[in-house]
């Protein structure tokens, strides 16, 4: 059962292929999508790292 700090995120690996749409497509359309969704789910792509650093920590 995830935590109660992790309800309001999506999943990881939805975030996971955020991150890969974003630095890994060489489709600008879909670099602009992975970031969009980063940004709607956190605030800010800061946010987004942050999070995904303190899962690996996990």
């Amino acid at each position: 059962m995830p935590q109660s700090s992790d309800a309001q995120y999506p999943p990881l690996p939805l975030i996971q292929t955020w991150v890969w749409m974003m630095t890994e497509s060489n489709n600008p359309e879909i670099q602009q999508k992975g970031q969009s969704n980063l940004i709607s789910s956190f605030g800010s792509l800061a946010k987004a790292n942050e999070y995904l650093i303190a899962q690996q920590h996990r």
